[in-house]
């Protein structure tokens, strides 16, 4: 049976159910577990605890924006073997968004207030590379994963060996991260120039400092 073909008001109405899912319900996750399912967790002292849930919660923003430029690029893809890998990709990165969320919870932490502005920025910029056409919007997606390796392993840099339930949830995002950023080069994705991979740094600097307060 051929794919449903979705008109531009569908395609919408799909991006605010989302979008709405996103912030403030249980996104539609994949059929994969949370790698630290029947894990024991470990003794953490309150500073500890409070460090990694403030730590978590930066993932999450990173996967709240994640998830909003993909539904952005995939809005405005041209070729539909590309909009469907930014799909499925997408999935993938609401079960990060998922993960994480529990983690932060089990840590007694709570989510960013700032994760709607960070959603409506990030689909915006998603959509303007998705015009700008699929293999610049494919590079985008290429350095954004590439950065977002770069701060899953800080983070692991900073939480405990004994820590395992968060450890390997980074890991398995940067497996993920790894393999999305493979896909969108397979597909054409271009090298961004350099003053737009400083830009994403430092948007990203601001992301985690505001998000780890706030």
């Amino acid at each position: 049976m051929p794919d449903r073909q979705y008109s531009t008001a569908d395609d919408l109405l799909m991006n605010v159910d989302q979008a709405l899912r996103t912030l403030f319900g249980r996104p539609q996750v994949t059929e994969r577990a949370n790698p630290a399912t029947g894990m024991a967790d470990t003794e953490l002292d309150e500073a500890q605890r409070d460090h990694i849930a403030r730590l978590m919660r930066i993932n999450h923003t990173g996967e709240v924006c994640a998830q909003a430029l993909y539904q952005g690029q995939a809005l405005t893809a041209r070729d539909p073997a590309v909009r469907k890998s930014m799909q499925r990709s997408a999935a993938e990165e609401n079960d990060h968004l998922d993960w994480c969320e529990q983690r932060v919870e089990e840590l007694g932490g709570r989510l960013s207030l700032l994760n709607p502005l960070w959603y409506a920025g990030s689909f915006a910029i998603g959509a303007l590379a998705g015009l700008a056409g699929d293999r610049w919007s494919l590079g985008f997606v290429a350095e954004t994963e590439k950065q977002v390796e770069g701060h899953l392993d800080e983070h692991l840099g900073q939480v405990p060996e004994n820590d395992r339930r968060t450890r390997v949830i980074l890991e398995q995002m940067k497996i993920d991260e790894v393999e999305h950023g493979r896909k969108a080069r397979e597909h054409g994705g271009v090298t961004l120039p350099a003053p737009i991979r400083s830009l994403m740094k430092a948007t990203a600097r601001v992301m985690t400092t505001s998000v780890y307060r706030v």
